[in-house]
């Protein structure tokens, strides 16, 4: 006899229903595109209400909805119903290197959050301070291997692998290696991104 368990885990492989489906495409396609309700609801000739509902299943999706909805985010209608396929989640970058400092990037879409992640190499030669910098937002630091040398404002800092740091970036600061090359792991706000890897 099947038990509840069983029953739900078939339930979940079940095809997903047109409406569901376009449900789910409206609003990955909505905040793909950094859109809120009321714009979208605007360039659909729509009210608010009416397209949140269409959202969140309160309202059934109806088939003069699709020409408007597809209109408003800018694809066609079949691309509206179509099944969505999963991007392939790995990320192949190439390096970069500027300054002394090889970086590959780690993020693939930043858009949600505003963040990058890097994975550093910084070279053995990149070991006397250079003039210190300041920008907007916040660095977050992990070292894999060798020692980082990290001059925040007055400090004069040594990490270890396996140390981290995160630092407000108002504070002047600096990243260079001590006894050799240091591997990293780092995440950068916008304006840490544009001062450290593409200035």
């Amino acid at each position: 006899m099947a038990t509840d368990q069983t029953h739900e885990h078939a339930h979940a492989h079940e095809p997903e229903d047109t409406d569901a489906r376009v449900r789910r495409r409206l609003r990955e396609l909505r905040v793909a595109r950094g859109l809120t309700l009321a714009a979208v609801a605007e360039r659909a000739g729509m009210a608010v209400s009416t397209l949140s509902r269409l959202e969140s299943g309160g309202r059934r999706m109806a088939l003069d909805h699709l020409p408007a909805l597809a209109r408003a985010l800018d694809v066609t209608v079949d691309e509206l119903l179509a099944v969505r396929i999963q991007p392939d989640p790995r990320i192949r970058s190439a390096p970069r290197t500027r300054s002394g400092t090889t970086y590959w990037e780690l993020t693939n879409d930043p858009a949600a959050s505003g963040l990058r992640a890097y994975k550093m190499r910084i070279g053995a030669e990149k070991n006397e301070p250079q003039p210190l910098r300041t920008h907007a937002g916040h660095d977050w630091v992990y070292v894999l291997r060798g020692r980082l040398r990290l001059i925040l404002g007055d400090d004069d800092l040594v990490l270890e692998p396996g140390e981290a740091a995160e630092f407000s970036c108002w504070t002047p600061h600096w990243l260079g290696s001590v006894d050799g090359p240091v591997e990293l792991i780092a995440i950068f706000g916008p304006q840490g991104e544009r001062l450290h890897i593409r200035e």
